[in-house]
């Protein structure tokens, strides 16, 4: 199974840019035909999150529209610039739960591998909130299959070293860990947030955030540095389930020159 990972989509109406810089919508654009350029093709693909800028029902409408070019079925959570209701509304076809539900979580269970979306969003708030209420859906979820599972969220509960980013650790995010610790066929976590792409282990599981698909966090390690933006290279995250294991790779997206050979004649080009 191959599992494609885009993140911090923030897509705005059209016309707008981001932060008055970064039109997002060709880059979107780019990364689904990147994705469906791919061989194998992923079976499916995750979007952790942020995927508009503002959560308006036009930015929705705009983001359907580009999502909607995609070869493979697609998964979306909620990140801190998106509005449930709104998300819910547009795209009705999501397996949301049901509407008297307080958090758009949900379990897939489709593939060699489960994939388990969580809500760590709060209104009003740039950081993650992990509860009681979700740490027991998250318990009863995981129970109730032990199939090899992937965790996909938009906050992450590990620290980064980034001042800024660390700030906004998931609150709540010792139920997180003491969930995943008790449910040992969790295989990944994938987040996004960070507009960086990083890998750790956190509660015992190999936990990763990839590149946005536009613009990315500058790298800044230095104690109490602002965050700030450039404009490197978006990135997408595959995740390969080998049966006897999960691989990821980070391809950077977009068009570079080759493939060109090692090899001519059966010898090492010199």
């Amino acid at each position: 199974m191959l599992i494609a990972q885009i993140t911090d989509l923030h897509i705005k109406p059209a016309g707008r840019l981001a932060y008055r810089r970064v039109d997002t919508a060709p880059y979107l654009e780019r990364a689904v035909a990147w994705l469906n350029a791919l061989d194998p093709r992923p079976d499916v693909v995750l979007a952790t999150g942020d995927l508009v800028d503002a959560g308006m029902p036009e930015e929705y409408a705009r983001l359907g529209e580009i999502l909607g070019a995609l070869a493979m079925p697609f998964l979306l959570v909620p990140g801190n610039h998106d509005r449930r209701e709104a998300l819910r509304a547009a795209f009705p076809d999501q397996p949301w739960p049901e509407s008297d539900q307080p958090f758009l979580h949900y379990a897939v269970g489709d593939w060699p591998v489960r994939l388990v979306g969580l809500d760590t969003t709060a209104p009003g708030r740039e950081g993650g909130v992990f509860c009681r209420e979700r740490a027991g859906w998250l318990d009863r979820t995981l129970a109730a299959s032990d199939k090899p599972t992937v965790l996909f969220l938009h906050h992450p509960p590990f620290a980064t070293g980034m001042h800024y980013h660390d700030r906004q650790r998931v609150e709540g995010r010792e139920l997180l860990g003491a969930v995943v610790q008790r449910h040992r066929h969790v295989v990944w976590g994938l987040c996004g947030h960070l507009h960086r792409t990083i890998t750790t282990v956190w509660g015992g599981v190999p936990m990763s955030a990839v590149a946005a698909t536009a613009h990315q966090a500058v790298l800044d390690l230095r104690p109490g540095a602002e965050l700030t933006f450039a404009m490197e290279p978006p990135a997408c995250q595959l995740l390969l389930w080998t049966g006897e294991g999960m691989l990821s790779h980070v391809a950077p997206i977009g068009d570079f020159d080759g493939p060109h050979p090692f090899y001519e004649g059966g010898r090492l080009i010199d």
